[in-house]
């Protein structure tokens, strides 16, 4: 019955928007509850809180591909519906995880589970014509923007009731979901556009290897991955950046992001969908991946808290740039191999979130710290910018190989 229905673009949308809230939602008890199960500082939940990060990531980033070649060979339906279904339980058992083991290990899970964001993707690929593909990807992105304003925010309303509270509240927002998914969420691949599971290709390295079949969109590839590794010059060094440089409150802070956030989702969820087709995916890389590298070169010379959330819109106006570079990319691979591109994509991804706070995080602190040979905390603004730069000449090389070979 399901199977017979319009594909539910919407549903997979509020799928990833739950997903996300359900990531965010956690975020500010966790300090409170790993302090709580291994009964150190707060400098000690930290250095937990990252090994969680790196575990999430890292699961991300190996199990991707796999979600993304069993959605190629059984359908998006089935792979979407079991990891949400695993979301619910897993919440669950974070719920309730007697020790700090338990949580790091349901953290894990969670970076497998949520490895479904690229079969997530490549059911927008699936029902996307080739022409609104790109504003179609750009939802994604607001679907984290917005996500990651409501559960944080969330989360901090249910904290007071307990550090276990929001972990409860995910695992019934993903449970809730999955049911209505069940009996609602149509299959969207074609029994004719599927294909045999390859072990060879289901890992990283497989996924990755594949993509070599088309040339064309490789530093395409390369360029995402460098604007993602930049937008950690961002999404890492935010608070340390704004409290060295401005002095800024944590409050200030919370409310910084969410105008960040709020920016973004505008951007992917809205001009996106005006913008792309205006001025032509080719076009709409360029334009924005140049505000991208200008609104990072403007935070990094920023004097003053107003220019911080004035610069916010020209930095933001960079997200046009990404769904471009994604639908330009999808349109390269055949319908079924959308999964397993996703896969890869999401596997990149993965691994410039363990990469690129490392990064940046370490320019950050060499200069600011007492070693530096200036004292500089927009460094690793500067250095996103650059890289921003990088993949925009890259980008520029192989959009002439896609007309050349069309020619």
């Amino acid at each position: 019955m399901a199977s017979s229905r319009t594909p539910a673009l919407g549903f997979i949308l509020v799928t990833l928007l739950i997903d996300v809230m359900g990531l965010g939602i956690i975020i500010p008890v966790m300090p409170k509850l790993i302090t709580h199960l291994t009964g150190g500082t707060i400098s000690d939940a930290a250095r937990w809180g990252g090994w969680m990060t790196f575990a999430y990531a890292g699961m991300q980033f190996l199990c991707a591909p796999m979600m993304g070649a069993l959605s190629d060979r059984f359908g998006r339906r089935p792979v979407l519906l079991a990891s949400l279904f695993g979301f619910g339980l897993d919440y669950l058992v974070m719920a309730v995880a007697p020790t700090i083991w338990w949580l790091l290990g349901s953290r894990m899970v969670a970076g497998m589970l949520g490895a479904s964001f690229s079969t997530a993707a490549a059911y927008i690929a699936d029902v996307s014509p080739p022409e609104k593909r790109a504003q179609n990807f750009g939802m994604i992105g607001a679907m984290f923007g917005l996500g990651f304003i409501l559960g944080p925010l969330l989360g901090g309303l249910l904290g007071p009731y307990g550090a276990r509270v929001p972990f409860i509240v995910s695992a019934g927002l993903a449970l809730v979901n999955w049911l209505y998914g069940y009996f609602v969420l149509p299959e969207s691949l074609k029994p004719e556009n599927r294909r045999r599971y390859d072990w060879a290709r289901a890992n990283p390295v497989g996924s990755l290897a594949a993509l070599r079949r088309h040339p064309i969109v490789a530093g395409m590839i390369v360029s995402f991955v460098l604007m993602s590794i930049a937008a950690h010059a961002v999404q890492s060094n935010w608070s340390y950046y704004t409290i060295e440089k401005f002095q800024w409150t944590e409050r200030t802070v919370g409310w910084s992001l969410a105008v960040v956030g709020a920016a973004i989702a505008l951007v992917q969820g809205g001009l996106v969908r005006v913008a792309i087709p205006r001025l032509g995916q080719v076009r709409s890389v360029y334009t924005g991946l140049g505000f991208n590298s200008l609104g990072l070169l403007l935070y990094a010379v920023a004097t003053s808290t107003w220019m911080m959330f004035a610069f916010t819109l020209v930095y933001c106006l960079g997200g046009i740039a990404g769904p471009a570079i994604q639908g330009l990319i999808s349109s390269q691979v055949p319908a079924n191999e959308q999964g397993e591109l996703q896969g890869a994509l999401t596997s990149l991804m993965s691994l410039t979130s363990v990469v690129g706070p490392l990064i940046m995080a370490n320019v950050f602190a060499f200069f600011t710290g007492p070693k530096a040979p200036v004292h500089l905390p927009g460094a690793a603004m500067l250095l996103g910018s650059g890289l921003v730069l990088v993949a925009a000449g890259l980008a520029r090389t192989s959009l002439k190989r896609t007309v050349a070979s069309r020619g």
